[in-house]
């Protein structure tokens, strides 16, 4: 999925008189109390004018909080949805508002840009679980053995690999190889839960986990249905398998948005991080989200306050070595092409 900064929908809420940008503040007022809106009110208008200064668009990840979703974003998705709409951006600076990984991907598809990351803290446990030694080594140990890795990877890792997936994408991403045997890293939830999909295929996993998604548990799932009776549980494939199994449906964060604005559930659990239910509540009031969730510490670091700095001053620039980032890029150029549902 990919959207605009408009909201998703109408959250018809009545804005107090004197808010300053009351057409901005009406999309997250569910969420920000009017009395907190004036000061972020003056990063908002702050960015938009920078923005039109710097030539720049905001990518934001749908982890992102409210305020920054609803307010400066100009492109809005998962990891599959901002891959692609970097390509296309017609702009000179690209600010992610997301982890390093997701703007290490915008600087492969967009080498003649700027792209900035307003906290370079913003990482990734599942990045950091793998290196490019360790792909190395797993090509040495399963020669001619396809390597599919995930796009929450640094781009030394993507080098080393034949091509990357999404958790949009990794079902037909491993179908297109054609092989009977493949090497999904480093994810070893998201493989396993392929693999159910993909019995044809023998898919061999990398013991990497996302410090979000692998703390929730079958019980969590059963003890949200006990509460709320008829409530509609839906889970990301980078949870264990056994909690996927719980669920009424799985799929990547677009596809879990997408299936809640089609089926417009009365009460909906997203087994994934906090600020996906946020985003669609906030301009969805009819749909009642219940918890659990978890926060990701790294997609928390973004703010109005640090875009804004990432505008005024240029910083922080990711830059990735021209070699390396051509071989990466062919391992993201390779998942764009394949077909998707």
């Amino acid at each position: 999925m990919a959207a605009t900064s408009l909201p998703i929908g109408s959250n018809r809420v009545g804005v107090p008189s004197g808010l300053p940008l009351p057409h901005i503040y009406e999309r997250v007022s569910r969420y920000v109390p009017a009395i907190e809106w004036p000061a972020l009110a003056d990063d908002v208008a702050a960015i938009l004018e920078l923005k039109k200064t710097r030539n720049a668009v905001i990518l934001a990840h749908n982890y992102q909080a409210p305020e920054i979703f609803h307010t400066v974003a100009d492109i809005v998705g998962d990891s599959l949805a901002l891959a692609r709409e970097a390509v296309t951006v017609d702009a000179d600076v690209i600010v992610l508002a997301g982890v390093h990984f997701m703007a290490e991907t915008a600087k492969l598809l967009n080498p003649g840009k700027t792209v900035l990351i307003p906290d370079t803290r913003a990482g990734c446990s599942l990045a950091d679980s793998i290196t490019a030694a360790d792909v190395r080594g797993l090509r040495a140990k399963y020669p001619g053995v396809p390597i599919v890795t995930y796009v929450n990877t640094s781009a030394a890792v993507k080098a080393e690999s034949d091509l990357c997936c999404t958790s949009g994408n990794a079902v037909e991403v491993v179908r297109s190889l054609n092989a009977p045997r493949v090497l999904m890293i480093p994810d070893e939830f998201l493989a396993q839960n392929v693999q159910a999909m993909v019995p044809e295929v023998e898919i061999l996993t990398w013991a990497g986990h996302c410090e979000v998604h692998e703390q929730f548990t079958p019980a969590d799932i059963r003890e949200v249905r006990e509460s709320y009776p008829g409530v509609t549980v839906i889970t990301h494939p980078e949870c264990p398998p056994e909690v996927v199994a719980e669920a009424d449906f799985s799929g990547s964060t677009a596809m879990m948005m997408n299936f809640v604005l089609e089926k417009r559930p009365k009460q909906v659990v997203l087994v994934t991080e906090c600020s996906m239910g946020d985003n669609i509540a906030a301009a969805n009031p009819d749909i009642e989200f219940i918890k659990p969730c978890n926060l990701c510490p790294h997609m928390k670091r973004m703010s109005l306050k640090n875009i804004r700095h990432a505008l005024e001053t240029m910083t922080h620039e990711v830059t990735v070595e021209p070699e390396l980032a051509e071989r990466a890029r062919m391992a993201v150029e390779r998942m764009l092409a394949v077909r998707t549902r």
